[in-house]
């Protein structure tokens, strides 16, 4: 598994920084646009280290793209059926964070399926979403989820579900006491 997982953080790398070259922008640019340091932009597209899930959201501010799209660019083409096995996790273990996509995203289409998994006591700020009126649809299917979005904070426990659209900030927290498991379908505006 860890080979799978270098080979991905590998090729993250070498998209994000193909994606910079495509934008025709300096390391400096980048960091001034996303708000990244230029050092951590640096070493994330030398694979010297793998972005967190908050590095990686605003990028993909900056690219105007969702997560589960820059993940699935480094993946295979996407197949009609995905068996579960097959299907990318990628993981922020210093924010106790796993994503898993469950519908690789294809350039055709609008939406996509995540399971998400966030440690107890996790808790994950994004500044910006990563398309602007993206639509989120968020199904706790385990433990206890608290979301805040528009100034306004939502408590999600098992088989709830928080419909959103994300225009700002928004913050993922896992009140414990175990840790919760949600799905969340992204709809591109």
């Amino acid at each position: 598994m860890r080979a799978d997982r270098d080979s991905v953080d590998a090729r993250l790398a070498a998209r994000l920084a193909e994606l910079r070259t495509e934008h025709g922008w300096s390391l400096e640019e980048l960091a001034e646009r996303s708000g990244v340091s230029r050092s951590t932009l640096s070493r994330a597209e030398r694979a010297e280290t793998s972005p967190t899930a908050a590095v990686l959201n605003r990028l993909c501010a900056v690219y105007g793209r969702t997560m589960s799209r820059l993940l699935g660019e480094v993946e295979a083409e996407p197949a009609l059926l995905v068996r579960a096995a097959e299907q990318p996790v990628w993981e922020d273990g210093a924010a106790g964070f796993v994503r898993r996509s469950v519908s690789p995203p294809h350039p055709g289409l609008r939406g996509e399926l995540v399971e998400g998994r966030l440690a107890a006591g996790a808790d994950i700020a994004y500044d910006r979403p990563p398309v602007p009126g993206l639509e989120q649809h968020v199904w706790a299917l385990e433990g206890a989820l608290r979301i805040a979005t528009q100034g306004v904070e939502h408590r999600l426990g098992a088989g709830d579900c928080l419909r959103m659209r994300v225009w700002g900030p928004t913050r993922f927290r896992c009140t414990g006491p175990g840790d919760v498991r949600y799905a969340l379908a992204a709809v591109l505006p």
